[in-house]
């Protein structure tokens, strides 16, 4: 929006995580922008910090064991939430004109829910709630009349190409991926990855989880999904390569050949700040990268018996219904696992496919399908584990 127009009032959720820490540098730099509500996991001395450095009118910690103590922390006058309710109410709150929902994993489908019935603009870090009800979520977001706009930097990317033409002109998307830090790892190499060794990105400075998704490329494989309900493309239409330099952070194909790219550095608070100030472009805290210092962009394709996670991905596009709420959900406890040491890198992707297999899909799920599809996967995943 304009610099000069009327505040847009902002609440975060997940603002004590990677996204939300950057989302709140974006706005003290943005004029006439507020936040109104921050919401988080656990961190409750950073969560009600945030809250009264940026002035926020309510809080809300989803460890509900916190909540005495955060409204200990807080301003006279400023309201303390807790639990899940009080995610979800914080999601829906009626000062927020855009809700940016950054809370990780399965955990962030309900506020993103409660947010679009609300009517509230929902611009989106939580590619879960795409991936395991992307349906749902779409659907509700054209119901209720509202933008639903994506901050993950691949979909920003061809969110913003996809403005060179119309929806029927389009070929492909291309999402790049980094090929994170094994790229140039052998498959034998890959047995004896450490978690330390894993949480080492390249390019990106993201949370523990994602960095782990990256490793694997289960990331990409979410965003195949992703970029299939957001976009409402077919699966054929949806392409992964690997660019190291991560300059290009997705591509839209026409049909006339023509390939529209959007580049940047690789900083979340460019696509961060693109969904907070849409439709408008503002001065931003990221400048443009040094082409000629960086000199070359390479792109290959993925290595797929290196990283079978992305075939997982194609496969809960194709197949739809409850099949990507496994997904997530038996990649967020094998991705644990591994990082507490008691599984093997490539056995993350290896788990995911067991309890894939497993499921039978429910074609056009509800809202109680997708958990049941939830809760199911991860009791399925842990139980696999133990035996193993």
């Amino acid at each position: 929006m304009p610099p000069d127009g009327p505040a847009k009032r902002i609440a975060i959720l997940g603002s004590t995580g990677s996204i939300g820490r950057n989302a709140l540098s974006v706005v003290s730099h943005l004029p006439c922008y507020r936040v109104v509500c921050l919401a988080a996991g656990a961190n409750v001395e950073l969560l009600a910090q945030q809250a009264c450095e940026f002035g926020a009118e309510a809080a809300a910690i989803a460890d509900d064991t916190q909540v005495s103590r955060l409204r200990s922390l807080l301003p006279a006058g400023v309201k303390a939430l807790g639990g899940a309710e009080g995610i979800e109410a914080a999601a829906a709150l009626p000062d927020a004109d855009l809700v940016l929902v950054a809370i990780s994993g399965a955990a962030g489908l309900p506020s993103t829910l409660a947010a679009l019935r609300a009517g509230k603009t929902v611009a989106l870090a939580n590619k879960e709630s795409l991936v395991m009800a992307g349906g749902l979520v779409t659907s509700l977001a054209r119901e209720m009349k509202v933008p639903l706009l994506p901050v993950d930097s691949e979909h920003s990317a061809i969110f913003q190409a996809l403005a060179a033409g119309k929806a029927s002109e389009v070929k492909r998307v291309i999402i790049t991926a980094s090929g994170g830090p094994f790229r140039d790892a052998s498959v034998e190499e890959l047995e004896a990855v450490t978690p330390e060794r894993a949480l080492e990105h390249p390019t990106w400075s993201m949370g523990r989880k994602i960095t782990i998704d990256s490793a694997t490329m289960m990331n990409k494989a979410l965003e195949i999904v992703e970029a299939r309900w957001l976009f409402d493309l077919e699966v054929p239409q949806i392409s992964v390569v690997v660019h190291p330099q991560s300059i290009i952070h997705s591509m839209v194909v026409f049909c006339d050949g023509s390939i529209m790219a959007q580049a940047g550095k690789p900083d979340m608070r460019m696509p961060i700040q693109y969904a907070l100030t849409y439709p408008d472009r503002l001065p931003g805290l990221v400048t443009e990268p040094d082409l000629a210092g960086i000199g070359t962009l390479e792109f290959s394709e993925p290595d797929v018996r290196k990283f079978p996670a992305l075939e997982l991905g194609y496969r809960a596009a194709r197949e739809g219904g409850t099949l990507g709420a496994v997904l997530n959900a038996a990649n967020e406890v094998a991705v644990e696992e591994f990082l507490h040491q008691r599984i093997t890198f490539p056995q993350i992707a290896e788990q995911v496919a067991k309890v894939m297999d497993m499921h039978t899909v429910v074609a056009g799920p509800s809202l109680d399908d997708i958990f049941e599809a939830d809760r199911w996967a991860r009791e399925e995943t842990r139980r696999i584990l133990a035996i193993n």
